[in-house]
């Protein structure tokens, strides 16, 4: 079984939609994108500073556009059974692939989102990552410097989100007890308590919108536990509350090996999450779409199987 990851947010490249740019298929989704970027995000993502970009409402929107728009460039020939799962943001893009809402739906309820998280998380919030700390250091440091885990990742890596001075705080120390830390792009606490206000309405919203029935040979698993879902009634409260708590995505990973996954395809951006896979679970086959040069390629790839 073939498994689609969709990425979250992260460094934003000018070229992250050379592979779709002209391509039809893609069309609509820069349309419908459009509309919340106010402007056609081929040209945006070229204009814009990589400060711009990394603005939690447009690197969102562009986020799940690319993911999408790739999607949309090889959907006709997905006609076996896959599995398909998000990361933070990228869980947006997978319940539209998974046939729950449109394109242009899933960016609308992506922009809704990303206003509702930052206008309930408050000014200077920041994710961190660090690499290689034990769990009870880590716990120890967390309680130290007011913050929380946001994202549990495979190999001793997690992300962790606060204020941004008590993030840098603690990724100073980390640092300096031999673990690898930096500053993620993302200016905004996601996945910690932090947003906690934004999960009501952003439930509501989800329960309000134009949504169908999760397509009969889509395996949808929800990237915050790798739980199944079955149905989207069942499943907007937990979509909506994962901008409020931690994401364990190594369990996630987990669970695609367990389901029988042979082969992974990272939608993106990026090849992060193909990366980790590798490293997670090395009998399956990892592959990135940024690592084809031409959509021809990937689309002959994929109907290679």
């Amino acid at each position: 079984m073939l498994a689609l990851l969709c990425g979250g947010q992260g460094t934003l490249s000018d070229k992250m939609f050379d592979l779709v740019a002209d391509q039809p298929a893609a069309e609509p989704v820069f349309t419908a994108a459009t509309t919340f970027l106010g402007a056609d995000p081929r040209e945006f993502i070229r204009t814009r500073t990589a400060d711009e970009l990394s603005v939690n409402h447009t690197s969102q929107i562009l986020t799940v556009t690319s993911t999408l728009a790739i999607h949309a460039c090889i959907a006709d020939l997905l006609i076996e059974e896959i599995a398909v799962t998000g990361y933070s943001v990228g869980e947006m893009a997978a319940w539209s692939i998974a046939g729950i809402w449109r394109a242009d739906e899933a960016l609308r309820l992506t922009d809704l989102r990303a206003r509702l998280m930052e206008s309930s998380a408050g000014p200077n919030g920041r994710l961190g990552y660090v690499r290689g700390l034990d769990r009870a250091a880590l716990e120890t440091l967390l309680a130290k410097h007011r913050c929380e885990i946001a994202i549990r990742n495979p190999d001793l890596l997690v992300v962790i989100g606060g204020a941004e001075r008590d993030v840098i705080a603690l990724c100073d120390k980390a640092a300096r007890e031999g673990a690898r830390t930096g500053l993620l792009a993302v200016k905004i606490a996601s996945h910690t308590t932090r947003l906690a206000q934004a999960c009501k309405p952003l439930q509501q919203a989800h329960d309000a919108s134009r949504h169908a029935a999760i397509a009969s040979h889509r395996v949808l698993l929800a990237g915050g536990d790798g739980e199944r879902i079955f149905s989207a009634e069942d499943a907007t409260a937990k979509l909506a509350n994962q901008v409020a708590h931690p994401i364990d995505w190594a369990a996630t990973l987990e669970a695609l090996a367990e389901l029988g996954v042979t082969a992974v395809l990272d939608l993106g951006p990026g090849h992060a999450l193909a990366e980790m896979m590798r490293a997670s679970q090395p009998s399956i086959r990892c592959y990135a779409a940024d690592g084809f040069r031409t959509i021809d390629g990937l689309r002959k790839w994929i109907a290679a199987g």
